[in-house]
């Protein structure tokens, strides 16, 4: 089934005009950069340097799990070395394709943002991680569930730093 949700993409989703934008889109995530250049950005305002801190938090926890632990735990070869027919838009990629980094390293980066300021910043920080999930499949270097769980993962973990600052004190109001 998730060889079919790749091949449907492949065959319908991509062109020419999405393409390139898709593989921009994948790269903004590659080592959590976009995310790292955030929390850089909030780190330099005293109104934000505590959230800076969660995330710092997130991205680290989301990278000792995810990439860490699952990713050499469960060992699973990326779709475009089994999947026939799959090609892939970008270099072919050095660690093991479940659960996806890049969906986990968004999502934990961009949950806390969305819990911590306004909503509606918040809401483009989710649409970018969104984007960012959804174009490792479109270009071709994860399965469906990679993705999924890397979503979740990262979720989990953003609310896991929220809460913990939130009980211990470590945070004291929203922005």
């Amino acid at each position: 089934m998730e060889a079919s949700i790749l091949l449907f993409i492949q065959e319908f989703i991509r062109n020419d005009i999405f393409t390139p934008i898709m593989v921009f889109i994948t790269h903004l995530g590659d080592f959590g950069m976009i995310w790292i250049i955030l929390t850089v950005i909030f780190l330099l305002f005293n109104k934000t340097r505590k959230i800076a801190y969660m995330m710092i938090c997130a991205l680290l926890l989301s990278l000792l799990i995810n990439n860490g632990i699952l990713k050499n735990s469960f060992l699973r070869i990326r779709p475009y070395e089994t999947i026939e027919g799959l090609t892939r838009l970008i270099e072919a990629q050095s660690d093991f394709s479940f659960p996806s980094g890049h969906s986990a390293s968004s999502f934990a980066g961009a949950v806390v943002i969305y819990k911590m300021v306004d909503k509606k910043y918040g809401m483009i920080a989710i649409i970018l991680a969104s984007l960012i999930a959804f174009s490792r499949l479109y270009v071709g270097v994860h399965y469906p569930t990679d993705v999924l769980v890397g979503i979740i993962s990262g979720t989990c973990i953003a609310y896991f730093v929220v809460y913990m600052f939130e009980r211990y004190h470590f945070i004291d109001n929203k922005v």
